[in-house]
């Protein structure tokens, strides 16, 4: 089908671009931006002020199939991304099975493209299992379709496996996807601090992300391995990012949404909602990560999306699956990030679009030079929203199989802003409202 988005507000923070203009696509790619002139189109969109910008890639969703779909199925979550106007996801590998067999990739992605809702683009397990023992055939699962390598929540204990596995990595290419935790103190259901101390939940100190992370940049400057650190919690370890990368190490880092705008303070009363990994910290965290972003320290914002059922978080908040649903949130999230930050509207979307196609780099093969950009010649996924809108976030609203938020109208009291209008994945219109 021949598409044209006509009169949108164009804005794609790789290119500069912001200007009135529209958006001829044919056969699944942009032919045209601007002023596309005669273009005999079988849809016409009118996007009279809304903005027309690249589809949001997202790169920590977790989907929960195969082996969890009593709390979510491909079906329901891949709908969650494209009405979040998410074109493109990362999942971890911690499903069950673990992703640490070719055939299981291969199965995901096949199931993906069926429902072409989302691109989705699997990490495999680092070790098999993921037991931290033994490595997984990385080059065979890089054929299969994995874009890099985790632990996912399971930190390897033995640091000769953790050199071996970035010094192979590094041989081939691979980046390596790991969040920082200590095995050991990490242990705790809540940040270490007054808040934890009061309700009597034991703790996770910040050491347990900055040991992990002076043991991971010791390995890193040993190897010359490339590593992407997944969802920095800490002020102390923001500033060992920024010393990193200051230094020229080959690394990347992400914050989730939760972090980026709860802190401790908002558990509240044992409240399950806010029973989350890594678990929500201090105030000038909070400030830290959000800084950290702005300049570029912190590379992108992720979802964090994990689903989960009613009846795992209706218990006390030591014994809640820690997760919430956050794809719908992550645009409207951005927002609110630059809006409270005066940060311009390039910069939100830059953290959700070029700038997480910068950290999976090369392993995107042909798609590296359009995901996460409005060019010509490039793939059609596109986000159409309307940035005047605000919404109060209910359960009833959420596409995703998983209704927990930290961020419903209910606990917060506060609308967010913007609202997705179409998503278009390859030129196919995935999502749009009545």
């Amino acid at each position: 089908m021949k598409i044209l988005i006509k009169n949108g507000r164009l804005v794609d923070p790789a290119s500069n671009l912001d200007r009135i203009g529209d958006v001829a696509i044919a056969n699944g790619r942009i032919v045209k931006l601007g002023d596309v002139g005669e273009f005999a189109a079988d849809r016409t969109i009118d996007a009279t002020g809304l903005i027309v910008a690249p589809g949001l890639v997202d790169l920590c969703a977790r989907l929960r199939e195969p082996g969890h779909e009593h709390e979510g199925l491909l079906e329901s979550e891949l709908a969650a991304a494209a009405a979040g106007g998410v074109t493109s996801l990362v999942c971890p590998p911690d499903t069950d099975p673990v992703l640490d067999e070719p055939g299981l990739v291969e199965m995901l992605k096949f199931r993906a493209r069926k429902l072409s809702r989302c691109r989705l683009f699997p990490l495999g397990a680092l070790t098999r299992a993921l037991e931290g023992k033994a490595l997984t055939e990385m080059a065979e699962l890089t054929e299969a379709g994995c874009i890099g390598f985790s632990q996912a929540e399971v930190p390897i204990k033995d640091t000769v496996v953790l050199s071996r596995a970035l010094q192979y990595a590094a041989t081939y290419g691979y980046t390596v996807w790991l969040r920082p935790q200590d095995a050991y103190l990490g242990g705790g259901v809540a940040a270490s601090g007054s808040v934890a101390t009061r309700l009597g939940l034991s703790g996770v100190p910040v050491s347990a992300e900055t040991i992990a992370l002076h043991t991971l940049f010791e390995l890193v400057r040993a190897t010359g391995a490339r590593v992407h650190i997944c969802r920095l919690s800490s002020a102390a370890g923001v500033e060992l990012v920024r010393t990193a990368k200051k230094e020229g190490l080959p690394v990347t880092a992400d914050v989730s949404i939760n972090s980026l705008h709860l802190s401790d303070v908002d558990i509240g009363f044992f409240d399950s909602a806010m029973r989350l990994t890594p678990p929500l910290r201090q105030g000038r965290d909070r400030d830290a990560l959000r800084a950290g972003l702005a300049d570029g320290t912190i590379d992108a914002l992720v979802s964090d999306h994990m689903p989960v059922t009613t009846d795992e978080k209706a218990v006390p908040f030591a014994e809640a699956t820690p997760g919430a649903t956050g794809l719908e949130l992550l645009l409207s999230l951005a927002l609110r990030w630059a809006r409270d930050a005066d940060l311009p509207l390039q910069r939100a979307l830059a953290v959700v679009t070029a700038e997480p196609v910068r950290v999976m780099g090369g392993a995107l093969g042909s798609l590296a030079a359009s995901a996460g950009r409005l060019v010509e010649g490039g793939v059609a996924d596109v986000c159409v929203f309307d940035a005047d809108a605000s919404w109060s976030v209910t359960p009833e609203q959420l596409a995703s199989q998983g209704k927990h938020t930290p961020f419903a109208f209910e606990r917060t009291g506060f609308e967010l802003p913007a609202r997705v209008r179409c998503t278009l994945v390859a030129g196919h219109v995935a999502f749009e409202t009545a």
